[in-house]
C-alpha cells in the first residue's frame, strides 16, 4: 500500500521504515531540508539501535523514499501518518502547534480523499479537532477520515518493539478505515485491539501514567529500604513474581526521564485540570520522580564531607537511558549543573550522546568518549545511564584508575558485595551498602 509519513523524528522515521520493512510504499515528509538530504544520503537522524541497517535497505529496495515535498510526499498514498512532536508547555499541557501546522499544510496538498491516522501522542479529543480543521479547509469531496494509533515504542529498542510488541491500538469511527488499518498492520502479526478514538487516545496516555508510577512506586520502596536495611532488588523480584504485578519496571534508580513519561505525565495532569479532575496519584508519581535525583545529590555530598569545590568527579552516562542519545528530561541534566554549582571538576562519558550533552550542558564539564578518561583520577564516580560497558565494567577498574574509589549507582549496575570486596566505597539505590544490625 502506498503511504505517507508526516514528520521524520523519532515516532515518524521508526513508523516511516518499519512500514517499509513489511512491504509498503512509505515516503516520508518532513520540512526541514537538511534533514531530507541527511536521510536521503541513508543516514538516520536519530540514533536507534538497528534502524540505519533497515533503513537502507528498504531505500535500495526503492519502497522508502524521504521529501520536502508534500505534493510530491502524498503523491497517490492512501494513507497518512501525522507523528510530528507535542512538546510540553510551560504548564504542562501538551502543546499542538506542530500538529496543527502539519494538518493545514497537509490539507493545502489533498488531491484525493485520505484516511489521516495520528500517531503523535495528543489530549483526549485531538483526533476529531484535527478531522474537522482538515475538513473546513479542503472540498468536500476530498474529506479525509481519521483514525487514532498510538505508538508504545521504547527509545534504544524500538525496531525490536516495533515487530515484538504487545499490541497495535486502532482507534476509528469508521469500519472502513478500520480494516484498512488492520491490513496494514497485519504484517507485522501482532494482536490488534479496535476502539473508539477517544480510547484509544486515553490509553497511550493511561499506559505511559502507568509505566511512570510503577518506576515511582518502587523508587519510595528502594528509599524505605535504605532506613530498614533490605534490599529492593529482592524485594522487586519478590513482588515481580505475583503475575498481577509483573517484574517490568520495578527497577530502583534514579528515575524515569526521555521524551514520553515526563512529558505524558504532566499532560494528563493537566488534562484532567481542564476538566475538574485532580489527579492526585499523579501529582505524586512526578514529585517523587524530581526528588529522587535531589537524594542521591545528597548522598555524594554527606560522603564527601559537604565540600564539593575542587573534587574531580567522573559523571558516567548522560543519555536518559543506555542505546539513545536522546538528553530529554535526562537526570544528567539537573545532576552536572547542580554538581558544577557546588564546584565540582567534572568529567563526563557517554559513548553516543556526549556531544548532544555537550550542547545542551555547555561548559560545566568536560565530555568524553572514553570511559577510562573521565574515571582517571577520580575523588569519585557517579552513574546515571547504565551503558553495558559501564555494567560489564571490572570493579578493579575503578580501584586502578581513580584517586578515591567512590561509586554513586544511580542504575544499581553491581553487586554491592563484590564492589566492598573490590575495596571500593560504593552506594546505590534502595540496597545495604554494608552489613547493618538492626534493632526492633
Amino acid at each position: 500500500m502506498k503511504i505517507a509519513v508526516i514528520g521524520t523524528g523519532y515516532v515518524g522515521l521508526v513508523t516511516g521504515v518499519a512500514l517499509a520493512e513489511i512491504g509498503h510504499t512509505v515516503t516520508c515528509i518532513d520540512i526541514d531540508s537538511d534533514k531530507v538530504k541527511t536521510l536521503n544520503h541513508g543516514i538516520p537522524t536519530i540514533y536507534e539501535p538497528g534502524l540505519g541497517e533497515m533503513m537502507q535497505r528498504n531505500m535500495q529496495n526503492a519502497r522508502l523514499f524521504f521529501t520536502a515535498d508534500y505534493a510530491r510526499g502524498l503523491d497517490r498514498a492512501r494513507v497518512v501518518y501525522l507523528a510530528v512532536g507535542t512538546p510540553e508547555r510551560p504548564d504542562g499541557s501538551a502543546n499542538l502547534d506542530y500538529v496543527r501546522q502539519a494538518a493545514r499544510d497537509l490539507a493545502a496538498h489533498i488531491s484525493h480523499p485520505l484516511i489521516v491516522v495520528i500517531k503523535s501522542t495528543v489530549p483526549v479529543g485531538t483526533n476529531y479537532k484535527i478531522q474537522r480543521l482538515i475538513n473546513r479547509l479542503v472540498p468536500e469531496d476530498m474529506r479525509v477520515t481519521i483514525a487514532s494509533n498510538p505508538e508504545f515504542l521504547r527509545e534504544g529498542s524500538a525496531i525490536h518493539d516495533t515487530f515484538h510488541g504487545d499490541r497495535i491500538v486502532i482507534g476509528t469511527d469508521n469500519p472502513a478505515a478500520a480494516e484498512v488499518l488492520e491490513e496494514i498492520n497485519r504484517p507485522f502479526g501482532l494482536p490488534i485491539l479496535h476502539t473508539d478514538i477517544c480510547s484509544s487516545e486515553m490509553i497511550k496516555y493511561a499506559s505511559n501514567a502507568f509505566l511512570a508510577t510503577k518506576i515511582s512506586f518502587i523508587n519510595e520502596i528502594a528509599n524505605l529500604c535504605e532506613k530498614l536495611g533490605a534490599d529492593v532488588e529482592e524485594v522487586a523480584q519478590g513482588m515481580g513474581l505475583d503475575h498481577r504485578i509483573g517484574p517490568d519496571f520495578l527497577k530502583a534508580g534514579i528515575g524515569y526521564g526521555g521524551s514520553c513519561f515526563p512529558k505524558d505525565t504532566h499532560a494528563l495532569v493537566q488534562l484532567a485540570g481542564n476538566h475538574h479532575h485532580d489527579f492526585n496519584l499523579l501529582k505524586s508519581v512526578i514529585e517523587v520522580n524530581r526528588q529522587q535525583q535531589r537524594l542521591l545529590l545528597e548522598k555524594i555530598e554527606n560522603r564527601l564531607g559537604g565540600d564539593l569545590a575542587g573534587k574531580r568527579l567522573a559523571v558516567l552516562g548522560l543519555a536518559f537511558k543506555p542505546n539513545t542519545d536522546d538528553m530529554r528530561e535526562s537526570p544528567a541534566l539537573v545532576m552536572v549543573p547542580e554538581l558544577a554549582k557546588r564546584g565540582a571538576d567534572l568529567i563526563a562519558y557517554d559513548p553516543i550522546a556526549s556531544g548532544r550533552a555537550e550542547q545542551l550542558l555547555g561548559q560545566v564539564a568536560v565530555f568524553t568518549n572514553h570511559v577510562d578518561e573521565a574515571l582517571r583520577e577520580a575523588d569519585c564516580a557517579v552513574i546515571l545511564t547504565d551503558w553495558p560497558d559501564i555494567r560489564k565494567m571490572e570493579p578493579e577498574t575503578y580501584k586502578r584508575l581513580m584517586k578515591h574509589a567512590i561509586v554513586f549507582d544511580g542504575r544499581n549496575c553491581y553487586s554491592p558485595n563484590e564492589m566492598r570486596r573490590a575495596g571500593i566505597d560504593y552506594y546505590s539505590i534502595g540496597r545495604p551498602n554494608r552489613a547493618t544490625e538492626f534493632i526492633f
